[in-house]
């Protein structure tokens, strides 16, 4: 379903409570809907919207927040699975990777851990950027902290292309990865 990176482990022993250093990335997962077939092309699911609704209530509005990627996985059927065509191989990706990191090092931080002020450094947006943001914002209730997480994956989208601006096209392709978030304003 999602990920997002935590920075820190807090731990609240007998005497003074501490936090230690501990970069990670959660990832977690959940089915469609409650009887798992939602959107299935051959498998019909079961749920009524209430449901649906009562479902995607699981995952709360704070929750999804903090998660930078919510990407849904459709089932593929026989015929897309066995004649898909091999992606970037990881050699390639790693290069792009590393040579992305290298660019975020550059300005100073990685794009995970931006200031506000970095963050509207890096990541100015044109017109058709700040229309988007203000339609997912006004139309599509994204929170604050949802926008700084797509701006920083826009960000980072955009390192791995090699490319010094985030383009409303780099920002279109972050926003659709907050599709369960998205999924779920509808829903409720």
């Amino acid at each position: 379903m999602g990920a997002t990176w935590a920075r820190a482990v807090r731990i609240l022993p007998r005497g003074e409570p501490g936090a230690f250093p501990a970069p990670a990335i959660v990832a977690a997962a959940m089915n469609p809907c409650k009887c798992a077939w939602l959107g299935h092309p051959k498998r019909g699911c079961k749920c009524t919207p209430t449901d649906l609704a009562r479902y995607a209530a699981w995952v709360s509005g704070p929750v999804l927040d903090r998660l930078d990627l919510q990407i849904e996985v459709p089932a593929l059927t026989s015929d897309e699975l066995l004649r898909a065509s091999p992606g970037e191989s990881s050699e390639a990706m790693r290069g792009r990777v590393l040579a992305a990191r290298d660019r975020q090092r550059e300005r100073g931080s990685l794009n995970a851990m931006l200031s506000n002020a970095a963050l509207r450094q890096h990541c100015a947006l044109n017109s058709a950027g700040t229309r988007l943001i203000a339609d997912a914002v006004d139309r599509g209730g994204m929170s604050a902290r949802a926008v700084h997480r797509a701006l920083r994956v826009a960000r980072t989208i955009a390192d791995l292309a090699g490319e010094e601006h985030v383009s409303a096209l780099r920002l279109a392709e972050a926003l659709q990865y907050r599709a369960y978030e998205a999924r779920k304003l509808v829903a409720g």
